[in-house]
């Protein structure tokens, strides 16, 4: 992983910019157990793994077993984008996905209190998702209503 000072902003950023859609792309994560994350294998070609996200004292969470190809993929590239399990295929709910940067958690403190939180298989590595945009579309009658927010940008709504 980077050892960038600033990976970028936290799920507790997008819950303060965009309330709503924090709680409804949270919800959609909340719904099922198994959901889609996309890395960029060494060559530079997507790569897709079932996962689950965690969402924990305000972060986006992932887990992983070591070893695991998603983990080397995402400590030689950090980037990342999540879509949610979409459930029945009605879009009853939205679809929800969320990109950005994952950092390996390195802090024993918050590794122990998660550990004694969440009781995670071990051994594991967790991982930080710092999002950059989340966005969630849904069925508006027979439109399609997108609600999205980005890193610098308050949240945006779409309609077409």
């Amino acid at each position: 992983m980077t050892n960038d000072p600033s990976p970028g902003p936290r799920w507790s950023d997008v819950e303060a910019g965009a309330p709503e859609l924090a709680r409804a792309v949270l919800a959609r994560f909340g719904a099922a157990r198994h959901h889609v994350l996309a890395t960029l294998s060494r060559d530079g070609s997507p790569r897709v793994w079932g996962t689950e996200v965690d969402s924990w004292h305000g972060d986006l969470l992932l887990g992983s077993m070591v070893p695991a190809r998603k983990l080397d993929d995402l400590r030689r590239d950090p980037r990342f984008a999540l879509h949610a399990h979409t459930g029945d295929g009605s879009m009853a709910d939205g679809d929800a996905k969320v990109s950005g940067r994952a950092v390996v958690v390195t802090d024993p403190d918050v590794l122990a209190a998660y550990t004694a939180d969440r009781h995670p298989p071990e051994p594991y590595v967790l991982l930080r998702l710092h999002p950059t945009a989340v966005v969630l579309t849904e069925l508006d009658g027979e439109r399609l209503r997108i609600t999205s927010w980005r890193d610098g940008a308050g949240p945006r709504t779409v309609v077409r």
